[in-house]
């Protein structure tokens, strides 16, 4: 038996309850996994809420790291006794113990914490697939300007980092003195209060009037008109969360008129689709987490049993780093 956090119909926080559930052995391709600790995502608020519809009863969580316990036929890159982590579907991790997929589990290396290992899984692969695959007309080269949305956030203060280090000038926003200093502090080049200040006048001035290669926006609807005068003419609007709200339908002409832009909405789980690409993603991962050029902050830490109380501090934007919740 396992405790899991289960909701039974979307909703908010209150929804989410500790139940007992049966735990079997791995199947084909499968693993068992006993968890150490697990991250807390935006991605877990769209599922509970109903903006990512999921069938019921749903256990909740992407990102888990812990102890493997068994392995099913098929699987070669695991075994029993394995240090691991994963962002992977289905969702599950918010539990003691679990079976899942093995395409998605990484070996965890020993220089890595499991707390480290779970806050940094999702959120360090998002910020691998944006700066590395993501990427406007041309590409990013040294000293190219990017705009990132909510840098204080567990995706954002891990692209700061490696946007320093690929020589990047990253321009952060964030909705708190405390929050811009924070990133910063951890590499971003300038950074911009959107609270108290334009952030597309800011942007305009930093840039001498050209504009951003690219703007990656995890926020949506507050962000995105401003975002697109953000960019240079075959600029890239760069879409991977709606954390406040979906953007509003728009004409397709508007690119035209504004420089001829490129818009994508990404996804990890497109990029880490097959168990090849994502350990190659993993592996750039864990050179930049290894080598000290990234430090993953966990700034919070819930025990599982809190688990609303982590998930009202996400969506009242009181987090800064990543969030972890603990066995």
């Amino acid at each position: 038996m396992s405790k899991a956090v289960q909701i039974r119909q979307h909703g908010g926080a209150e929804q989410m309850e500790i139940v007992d559930v049966q735990v079997g052995d791995p199947g084909p391709g499968e693993i068992r996994i006993r968890h150490k600790a697990i991250g807390l995502n935006f991605i877990d608020v769209y599922q509970r809420s109903g903006l990512y519809p999921m069938a019921m009863p749903l256990t909740l969580g992407m990102e888990g790291s812990g102890v493997v316990e068994a392995v099913g036929p098929g699987v070669t890159h695991l075994k029993a006794g394995d240090r691991a982590a994963y962002a992977s579907h289905p969702p599950g991790s918010y539990s003691e113990l679990r079976v899942m997929p093995a395409k998605n589990v990484c070996r965890l290396p020993d220089a890595i914490s499991f707390e480290t290992g779970a806050a940094m899984m999702l959120k360090g692969l998002t910020a691998q697939y944006l700066l590395k695959r993501t990427l406007p007309q041309g590409g990013l080269q040294a000293g190219d300007y990017v705009l990132f949305h909510a840098a204080a956030g567990g995706v954002g203060l891990i692209a700061c980092q490696w946007a320093k280090a690929l020589g990047l000038q990253l321009i952060g926003t964030a909705g708190s003195e405390e929050k811009c200093q924070l990133a910063k502090s951890l590499g971003a080049a300038h950074v911009i209060n959107y609270a108290k200040e334009d952030f597309k006048a800011r942007v305009m001035e930093i840039t001498g009037g050209q504009g951003v290669k690219v703007v990656y926006d995890s926020v949506g609807k507050d962000t995105w008109d401003k975002s697109l005068d953000c960019l240079r003419p075959f600029g890239l609007m760069a879409s991977f969360g709606n954390s406040s709200g979906a953007p509003a339908p728009f004409a397709p002409g508007i690119l035209g008129v504004k420089g001829s832009l490129y818009v994508t909405r990404q996804t990890l789980f497109t990029h880490i689709a097959t168990r090849e690409a994502n350990q190659q993603m993993a592996d750039d991962l864990f050179e930049v987490v290894t080598s000290g050029k990234v430090q993953i902050r966990i700034d919070q830490r819930f025990p599982l049993a809190q688990v609303r109380e982590a998930h009202q501090a996400l969506e009242a934007r009181k987090t800064t780093g990543s969030t972890i919740l603990t066995l």
